[in-house]
């Protein structure tokens, strides 16, 4: 089992799983996650790396903050951790909402970045999703977006609710194993624990605003990997193409959005000779 810590940063608690050493490998969860989406990964990783997986501010055990998710703060956040863990530099491996905080981190820091993995994820609307989007994004941005509505509508129905996401993020819509399912629905039970991950949607307008911003005068330089399953499928890489000098990209064929939990030894596959390449 990883060590689990509480470490202060920026005002705050962020929650941490750790284990193994070698060269740093930071995971970055997503919606509706915590560190253990992450469990099924961690013991290979953590044979030659050093795995550092933190629940993103205001979610999973994290404090409840009520501010500081734009992507600069959510960086913060990250190199702050590092620090305080002593790493220089680290792999960045991102998902769902920790996609964005990863591609950013990468950006805005290269020379604390070796190389980033970015997992079905959406970097805001930088071009290359058009055709993903034609139809607007998917119903629950506009949902989680209205202030006070979502956590109001869902309290007490969290189960139900997160229950939703997890069937439909796999492929054959069986969900994630049990015990992942209510810690899961654990940390997103309460008025306060939905508004905290609703804060990261409502935070999505200025944090695309921040993409485009950083991207002016700087390109994505480190060795990258894009992983697409179901339903972001080409579209990470397609956006990450005009703008990252070092990009290989992925397809994991019937695997739904929750992939590390979903197909482990396929996304090992991909991603522990890709780090080895990068240490």
């Amino acid at each position: 089992m990883p060590r689990i810590d509480r470490v202060a940063v920026n005002g705050i608690e962020i929650n941490v799983a750790s284990a193994g050493v070698g060269p740093a490998v930071v995971l970055i969860h997503g919606f509706p996650h915590t560190w253990r989406l992450w469990s099924s990964v961690i013991p290979a990783l953590s044979r030659s790396a050093r795995v550092i997986a933190p629940d993103l501010r205001g979610l999973g055990d994290s404090t409840r903050a009520a501010s500081g998710y734009d992507l600069a703060t959510l960086g913060s956040d990250l190199s702050v951790l590092l620090d305080e863990f002593g790493v220089e530099r680290a792999a960045v491996v991102g998902i769902d909402l920790g996609g964005p905080v990863a591609f950013h981190h990468a950006l805005s820091n290269p020379a604390a970045v070796r190389c980033a993995v970015l997992i079905e994820c959406l970097l805001g609307r930088l071009p290359g999703a058009e055709g993903f989007l034609a139809d607007g994004p998917p119903w629950w941005f506009g949902f989680h977006s209205v202030p006070g509505l979502a956590e109001t509508v869902l309290e007490g129905h969290e189960s139900e609710y997160v229950g939703w996401f997890l069937e439909n993020g796999t492929a054959d819509k069986k969900g994630v194993p049990a015990a992942i399912r209510d810690a899961f629905v654990d940390a997103y039970s309460g008025r306060e624990s939905l508004a905290c991950a609703f804060r990261h949607y409502r935070a999505m307008p200025g944090n695309g605003k921040q993409l485009v911003d950083a991207l002016r005068d700087r390109r994505l330089t480190v060795p990258t990997m894009a992983i697409g399953a179901k339903p972001i499928g080409s579209t990470l890489a397609m956006q990450l193409e005009p703008v990252a000098d070092d990009l290989s990209s992925h397809l994991i064929e019937d695997c739904g959005h929750i992939v590390p939990l979903e197909q482990p030894a396929a996304l090992l596959e991909l991603i522990e000779p890709f780090l080895a390449r990068h240490p």
